[in-house]
């Protein structure tokens, strides 16, 4: 599991920071920040953020991260503008809500919009609305490690 006090640090002002928005920041930006800070072995510095934020982070995206191994149980749920006075170097919406809605940051160098299905939208059984998690939580881990992968490279790469 993930070593939650190690990665408590909100702002550490040494690694570029990496913010994941979505609207409720309550599935998606949270698991998408979880699968990245997990996969980029601290590298960078990863945070999410919602412009409507839901105020809790959905219990089955908890769960669902707790089953590939990765805890963000201690996550909580926070508004993009207490971002606003920090220097974010890449800035990646998860939904097209946030997307629109989404300021500049100073120092923001990057931007990035990777849309997905919000699994919390999702209707039917317990059985269903789990799958649907666990299919976000795979499609988010595919381009987020990715992602990784391709900042670990150019890290290498920098330092040789």
């Amino acid at each position: 599991m993930e070593d939650a006090a190690a990665t408590r640090d909100p702002m550490n002002t040494t690694k570029p920071t990496v913010l994941i928005l979505c609207t409720g920041n309550s599935c998606r930006s949270h698991m998408a920040e979880g699968i990245l800070r997990a996969a980029a072995r601290g590298l960078i510095n990863v945070q999410s953020a919602g412009s409507k934020p839901a105020g809790y982070v959905h219990p089955i995206a908890i769960q669902v991260m707790a089953e590939i191994g990765i805890d963000i149980s201690w996550h909580r749920s926070k508004p993009l503008t207490e971002f606003l006075n920090e220097k974010i170097e890449t800035v990646i919406t998860v939904c097209d809500n946030a997307s629109q809605a989404c300021p500049i940051f100073p120092g923001q160098v990057n931007r990035h919009h990777w849309p997905f299905y919000d699994p919390a939208r999702a209707e039917g059984s317990a059985a269903e609305k789990l799958q649907a998690f666990r299919q976000v939580r795979d499609e988010l881990r595919r381009v987020f490690e990715a992602y990784a992968a391709g900042r670990l490279e150019g890290s290498k790469a920098a330092t040789q």
